[in-house]
């Protein structure tokens, strides 16, 4: 077992991350674990092929009569433009995988067509700079203007909620992509909103089921900010490290998002003795939070600090000290081994001049649960016939099989245990696959939703309190 001292948890737009130590994934509930195999993306894949293979698909009978308007909200140049690139790439080339099209760069018109047999659908693009305001009016112009019945989007959790409350006043469909918040479809759940990218549950329980199953860490300790993303992050790292046999020895720490100093909000946990600290943060105030830790002690020779590795460009700042360690991660393109994929990576390469970062794959996910959805309904987007069609429905995407949940529209998928082997690869092939891991997560919805639950474990992932 090694421990490193440098892993940050670097989390952005509810996203919450934690890596450490080696080991191989053992398969346990709620995570199905299967053995991994080492891919090398087949970067050859061409456009040509791609249609091909596409358009023997089922694509008869979708028709409508007038163009369906799909509306694409994300951060194109504000603070998390980093992550809307992301989206920019794989939109498009979801959507031209799925109706057998050529792969056009988003960025150049903002605005696409595709063909999906008899029925035209227009993709319109806008940038809302992870500012809510403008995240609100895109999506007034998009509906009341351009008539778009399906949104996808955004970067930040806390913009996406803002388009959830649209989306259900004007009775379109949401697909919240790649927001990782559990409040999407947990407290804030609304029927419209489907989700395309995993939630920070999902990421908890794989990294939970690692770090106690594998690198043997059993006891805890974690802060988070004092607001609802840090509740949810902080509930689902201490139920599913709990559940697979972990213990918390001090109460969770709460500090404002705003903290800069964190040296009172640390004391209480100092030389705790812990085998990990779990972090749950948003925003620059990650830095002072961990300079504090090593200052004050938290993270010493018996402490560790970590995190589901991240983005392919900050890996290198954040995760130096990590090489030889073992985690999970969202996805990294040489994991997945499917036709998808390959299509990813070679338009990436192709279109873009990059392979596949971190949500690229979410991107594409959410175009082709839309194209999935409009073959299911026939060319129906009225938000009636798309909901009937997306709850329960299975679809391949380049992450394999992406089944949405019926009760709570959660999207159960992959995610990967892989080996850092090193961060100067400049093809980004920074991992060795160690395996891939599918976890499930409890039922959220709370309120009058509470009994679309179902069958599923409720509020956490033993169905009780925690």
């Amino acid at each position: 077992m090694r421990k490193y001292t440098w892993v940050a948890l670097f989390v952005v737009f509810a996203l919450v991350f934690a890596a450490c130590g080696s080991g191989t994934s053992t398969t346990t509930q709620p995570t199905a674990t299967t053995e991994a195999t080492t891919t090398t993306a087949a970067m050859e894949t061409t456009t040509t092929a791609a249609m091909e293979t596409t358009t023997t698909e089922a694509m008869a009978g979708v028709s409508c009569e007038e163009p369906i308007v799909v509306g694409v909200i994300t951060d194109v140049t504000g603070p998390l433009a980093i992550y809307g690139a992301h989206m920019m790439r794989g939109v498009p080339v979801g959507f031209a995988y799925g109706t057998g099209s050529e792969v056009t760069s988003a960025a150049d018109t903002m605005k696409q067509t595709y063909m999906l047999d008899n029925c035209e659908i227009d993709v319109i693009y806008k940038d809302d700079q992870t500012d809510p305001e403008l995240s609100a009016t895109a999506a007034r112009e998009l509906i009341e203007v351009d008539g778009a019945k399906i949104l996808i989007g955004t970067v930040s959790s806390g913009v996406t909620a803002t388009l959830q409350s649209l989306a259900a006043e004007n009775d379109v469909i949401l697909i919240a992509a790649p927001a990782a918040a559990t409040d999407i479809t947990g407290k804030d759940f609304d029927p419209n909103t489907f989700r395309a990218s995993r939630s920070n549950y999902q990421d908890a329980i794989a990294l939970c089921d690692q770090f106690v199953n594998n690198d043997g860490y059993k006891t805890f300790v974690q802060i988070a900010p004092d607001y609802s993303f840090g509740y949810g992050g902080a509930q689902a790292y201490k139920d599913a490290c709990t559940y697979f046999g972990g213990e918390f020895i001090h109460d969770d720490i709460f500090a404002p998002a705003d903290t800069t100093d964190f040296t009172s909000y640390l004391q209480p946990i100092a030389h705790s003795g812990a085998d990990a600290f779990l972090v749950t943060w948003a925003g620059g105030g990650f830095v002072p939070l961990y300079q504090a830790a090593i200052d004050l002690g938290v993270i010493d020779d018996k402490t560790v600090m970590g995190s589901p590795f991240i983005d392919n460009i900050l890996m290198p700042t954040f995760f130096a000290n990590a090489i030889g360690t073992t985690s999970v991660i969202l996805y990294t393109y040489t994991a997945p081994n499917n036709a998808a994929n390959d299509f990813l990576v070679a338009q990436d390469e192709a279109v873009f001049g990059t392979p596949p970062d971190l949500f690229d794959a979410d991107g594409m996910n959410a175009a082709l649960m839309v194209i999935a959805a409009l073959k299911a309904t026939g060319g129906d987007a009225s938000a009636d016939a798309l909901k009937a069609a997306m709850e329960g429905m299975s679809f391949d995407g380049p992450k394999g099989t992406i089944d949405v949940r019926a009760e709570d529209h959660v999207a159960v998928q992959d995610m990967y245990v892989v080996k850092l082997v090193n961060l100067d690869d400049p093809e980004f092939k920074y991992y060795e696959n160690v395996a891939t891991v599918r976890p499930d997560p409890p039922c959220l919805l709370e309120g009058q939703y509470v009994t679309r639950c179902g069958d599923l474990p409720v509020g956490s992932l033993s169905g009780g309190d925690f």
